[in-house]
Formats: C-alpha cells, structure tokens, sequence
C-alpha cells in the first residue's frame, strides 16, 4: 500500500490525472495547445471569482507571487505586509528583495488579520503613501486562514492595490475576486486542485493591470504583459510544462464534476473531523477560533509527545505521512492537510494512526476515541 500523504502539498493524485502526463507532446504553439490552455483558464475562473483572464505559469506559487511584485510596483514603492506565518512573511521578503518599502501589519500567531486593525492602518495613511497590501487567503504554515470577504471594503476604502496569495485557499474556500474587488490574486496546481506541483495561475483586476504598465520594476520570465499578449494566441510566451498543464486540465474536469461548493464543503468537513480528532488526544491548536484552516490543521503536542520520532512513526509504522512545522514552530507541531485525491476513508485511515502512534509515545486514550470524535464531526447536522 502506497503511503498516505496529507501535507499541506504536494498533495495525493488521483491516477487519471498522473495518466494525463503520460500524452505525447504537442506543439506549445500550435492549435491543440491554444485549446488545451484556454480550457484551463476558463475552468480556473469561477474559482477565482473573476470575468478576467487567468494566465497560466510554468512555475511555483511562489513564482506567480514574486510575479505579483515585479508587474505592479516599483521601486521606492510602499508597500503594507499583513502576515500571519511563514509565507506571508515571504511575500513580503520578495518585495523587499525588489526594492520596495515593506511596512509590517503584525498578528499573534494563529490569528487571522483584524480587519479593524488594517482599517486603523489605513485610516492613519492619510497621504495614501502606501501603494500595495500583501494577504495571504490561507497560510498553511499556522493552519490559519483569512477572511477575505471582511477585509475586502477596507481594502476599497483605502484604494492601493490588494495582491493575494491564496496557493492553498482557492478552490478549497469561497473566493470572489471581482465582487470584492482584490486586484491580484495567485494559487498553484498543487493543493486544492490535486494535481501535480508546476504550474501557478495568476488573474489581474483592471487597476492591476493599468498598474502593470506603470511599473519600473525590471522582469522578463514573469512579464505579465508578454503573459497577457501570448494568451491572446492561446500560447505562454516561455515554453511550459505541457505534461503538466494536461495533468491540471484533468483534475479541473474532475473538480468541476464534483462542484465547486461540495469542494468548499468537503475540505470544511476533513479539517473539522480532524481537529475533533486531535482534541480527543489532548492536542491543541495554533490557529484560533474563527481564524481555522479548512486545508491545514496546525496541531500542537500535548506534553512529553515529542514531534520528531511521532511523525517518523506515523510514516514509517503507520503508511501516514504529515508534516512537522516551520521556521519558529519547527519541531513543535504536526501539519494534516486535507487537501488532494483523498476521501473520509482515508482520514478515518490516519485518525487511526493518530491514535495508535500517540500511545506508542505514552499517550493514554479510550480506544477509538479519535475516530468517535472524527466520525461525530462526520455525521450530518
């Protein structure tokens, strides 16, 4: 049995998407591709929430973040960080490495960003000095996520340019683009969407755009204006990963199949039985109430649990593979994604393991309790 993977990405793959890359190439500028790519952008749109085009990218999230930088700002520009974990701090990091003045919105570890807090912010930038806000939809690093929809007028309020990375938000969670109107907003084909990791996708509102062309930021491979232009052809203006774009294309079909909203509600459902689990072995968590991940469940040992030999138990005893934390949090907490080819019985699956490997480290439980309390968390209202 091949092991279970639930990280918060690379995520499992069903088969017929890992087949899709087994098609013979095909010209990357011929009529087959034009139509294989424009089938892939108009599928990413309702995910987006946007009437606007979705260029594809042959690259990392990270890619289409940096990508976000270098097309709208400039350097010198002013730019308002909102992190709530290790990739929002690097969204930041890559506006720094591009000149511009990166300003800090902090918030306590697990927590979503305060709107009321951004409001102040805002408010007291009277001047309208500050030319960009960085988000981060889900940050899989604190298993927190935002609330995009409440941010969203004060965002507007203000009028600088909002960029999202939402890497492993969209298509697990709600997100309307236009009828909230963030400006630039980024995923990749490696979490919710369950496929392959090579590809980002990237969709502009009409002020990013016209904020493309003012930008004095030097780019090439991640020109968003050659982007625009090669899309119109149905081409990328680099060569791309074709195997790769099939694959997307394949798990979009299979996305759509199931529905957008039974997407949003199974991930909902994975990450609520999963912290029922969790709860019923004495673990806390690092995201707070009203600010949980429906991707990422970021749980936290109880005591004399150590997180190393557990993992590597789960993994090498048990087929289940998670994931430890990062930066400030390494070695500290257990990562469970809920995202990819996955299904209840595969959750159930690793909730087992939990278990089983937390009373090989000493933990003492009623049998069965975390799959009680997943399989309660299960049970329609």
């Amino acid at each position: 049995m091949n092991p279970l993977l639930l990280l918060p990405g690379p995520v499992t793959v069903a088969k017929p998407v890992l087949e899709a890359m087994l098609q013979p190439m095909i010209n990357h500028r011929g009529a087959r591709f034009r139509e294989l790519l424009d089938r892939v952008s108009a599928a990413m749109k309702p995910l987006f929430g946007t009437g606007n085009d979705v260029y594809v990218l042959g690259s990392s999230g990270t890619g289409a973040m940096e990508a976000s930088i270098v097309n709208c700002f400039s350097p010198g520009d002013v730019v308002l960080s909102c992190p709530i974990g290790v990739f929002g701090r690097r969204f930041g990091d890559i506006a720094k490495t591009y000149g511009c003045y990166v300003e800090t919105l902090n918030t306590p570890t697990g927590s979503a960003v305060d709107p009321q807090a951004l409001a102040e912010r805002l408010d007291a930038d009277g001047d309208r000095r500050i030319a960009g806000v960085l988000l981060t939809h889900n940050e899989t690093s604190t298993g927190a996520q935002n609330d995009m929809a409440a941010m969203a007028p004060v965002l507007r309020r203000h009028g600088a340019l909002s960029l999202v990375d939402s890497v492993s938000g969209l298509g697990a969670a709600e997100f309307r683009m236009d009828e909230w109107g963030y400006d630039v907003v980024t995923t990749a084909s490696q979490k919710a969407l369950a496929a392959p990791p090579g590809v980002a996708m990237i969709a502009l509102s009409d002020r990013a755009r016209a904020a493309v062309l003012k930008s004095r930021t030097p780019r090439y491979y991640f020109d968003l204006t050659k982007a625009r232009e090669f899309s119109h052809e149905g081409q990328t203006p680099w060569t791309p990963p074709v195997s790769i774009v099939y694959a997307v294309d394949v798990a979009l079909q299979r996305y759509h199949s199931e529905g957008m909203d039974a997407a949003f509600t199974r991930h909902a459902r994975y990450a609520r039985a999963v912290r029922s689990a969790f709860e019923a072995l004495g673990w806390t968590f690092v995201s707070q109430p009203g600010a949980h991940s429906v991707t990422v469940v970021a749980a936290v040992p109880p005591a004399g649990l150590a997180v190393a030999p557990f993992l590597e138990r789960l993994r090498e005893h048990y087929g289940v593979v998670l994931s430890g934390g990062q930066a400030e949090l390494a070695g500290k907490i257990v990562r469970f994604g809920t995202m990819g080819d996955i299904g209840e019985d595969d959750v159930l699956r690793a909730i087992d393991a939990l278990e089983s490997a937390s009373r090989d480290q000493g933990g003492s439980f009623e049998p069965g309790a975390a799959a009680a309390a997943a399989r309660a968390a299960f049970a329609p209202a």
